[in-house]
């Protein structure tokens, strides 16, 4: 199986199955002498962990993470980073009924007819249990630029048809964190939880959307043609399960408007730094940074597990009813915000790599 491993220089490689030992990863690139705080990762990962509030699958896995190289005494010493993350509430019965039946919009039919043979437990490397190790690996990409003054914040936009009545801005964690949902609006925060417990009692599932911004992001970062910088970050982005949809600044509300509309008049702050009046470019323009935040909304698919009857077929074309059985999510974007944080850091943390290469001075 190959598309495993993400980045240049800052590189992920992740490995592990939802039901299998133990879920995990390679950092590679990471410079020596960064002063790791361990608790922080952990922190991380406790925002991404399974069983977290009743809006959320109630597997309960601690996702403690156990460092097995590259760190010592406190600091990465710019060898490979391993990690792993045991599984230890994997109830791989509940998934005996997919031996051979293919659920709806899962990844059971094309992991099939791709490699013949599949881990029908809990997805095996389909499920997005594999997402814990990019917050690991997010979770240290975060703190290495942060000496560079970048901050990346996500938080909950919409679910289904509730949605904030604010455009995308950057909040802290503190803000976005006050609820299980994720949403730093409390009235939002308090109609969409009701929502989502409202779906898992009628044993379906709901979508939505997540918004990422991003500031201190210096000037330069991304290439001109096929590495333009929302090109990495639509491959980080677009590789999370559930995901079908993705903006940078106006998005497609900007096809709707004039090129004297959209286009952002520069300007210079007092320091007599180039700044734009206007962000629709979203932080980006001709696939390179411009210092601007970086403005990001993404979309998500209801969760594709019901706890509902659907019609499916076998491997052998045999028509059949598939019960709703095992511990899921009635909607994904809770846990999906520092998911999504994770990936973005891993793309700033990389182009900001590259870019300290691309001059002499």
């Amino acid at each position: 199986m190959a598309g495993n491993s993400f980045g240049t220089l800052f590189r992920l490689t992740t490995f592990g199955e939802s039901h299998g030992a133990a879920i995990g990863g390679i950092i590679d690139g990471c410079p020596a002498g960064l002063a790791l705080d361990a608790a922080a990762v952990q922190d991380e990962l406790d925002r991404r962990k399974p069983g977290q509030s009743s809006l959320t699958t109630q597997r309960k896995e601690s996702d403690t993470v156990e460092w097995l190289s590259g760190i010592f005494e406190g600091q990465t010493t710019g060898a490979p980073i391993g990690f792993v993350l045991r599984n230890s509430d994997a109830r791989s019965a509940d998934y005996d009924h997919l031996k051979t039946a293919f659920r709806p919009s899962h990844a059971d039919f094309t992991y099939t007819a791709k490699y013949g043979h599949r881990d029908h437990r809990g997805g095996g490397r389909a499920s997005a249990r594999e997402t814990a190790c990019r917050v690991v690996a997010g979770a240290v990409a975060r703190q290495l630029i942060a000496a560079a003054g970048m901050e990346v914040g996500a938080y909950v936009e919409r679910v289904e048809d509730i949605e904030v009545p604010f455009a995308p801005r950057f909040f802290e964690r503190a803000e976005v964190d006050q609820s299980p949902t994720r949403c730093p609006h409390a009235e939002t925060a308090d109609a969409m939880a009701h929502r989502i417990q409202a779906v898992r009692k009628a044993g379906d599932t709901v979508g939505g959307s997540v918004a990422l911004i991003a500031r201190g992001i210096p000037s330069g970062l991304g290439e001109p043609v096929f590495d333009k910088f929302q090109a990495v970050l639509a491959h980080a982005l677009w590789s999370l399960p559930a995901v079908k949809s993705m903006e940078i600044g106006s998005g497609m509300a900007g096809t709707t408007m004039r090129g004297s509309e959209h286009n952002d008049a520069w300007t210079a702050d007092d320091a007599g730094t180039p700044r734009t009046v206007t962000n629709h470019s979203g932080g980006i323009q001709g696939g390179i940074t411009n210092g601007e935040q970086l403005v990001v909304r993404l979309g998500f698919k209801p969760v594709s597990t019901l706890m509902q009857d659907q019609a499916t077929i076998d491997a052998d074309g045999n028509n059949l009813t598939l019960q709703g059985k095992g511990r899921h999510d009635p909607c994904v974007l809770p846990r999906a915000v520092p998911i999504v944080e994770a990936m973005a850091l891993l793309v700033l943390a990389d182009q900001w790599l590259i870019n300290r290469a691309a001059k002499l001075a």
